[in-house]
């Protein structure tokens, strides 16, 4: 889940060597923390939230097939 939330912002953002990706793994559930550049945060939210939520979503959809659930979390 982590290596396809890294692949989305990349190639969102200006500068995609400072994408990072973190994963913590429970039994039931997966935390993704994205950590982007301060001038892409902008970028990987999107106008209202709508970007964020679209990428929440394709992890979910992803993380159905694992029967994982997946939080996705911005972080600065």
């Amino acid at each position: 889940m982590g290596h396809l939330v890294q692949i989305i912002a990349k190639a969102l953002v200006d500068y995609p060597e400072q994408v990072s990706v973190n994963e913590i793994e429970g039994n039931q559930s997966i935390i993704v923390e994205l950590k982007v550049a301060p001038d892409d945060m902008g970028k990987v939210i999107g106008k209202q939230g709508r970007i964020a939520k679209a990428i929440r979503t394709v992890v979910k959809a992803a993380a159905i097939k694992e029967n994982k659930r997946v939080v996705v979390e911005i972080i600065q």
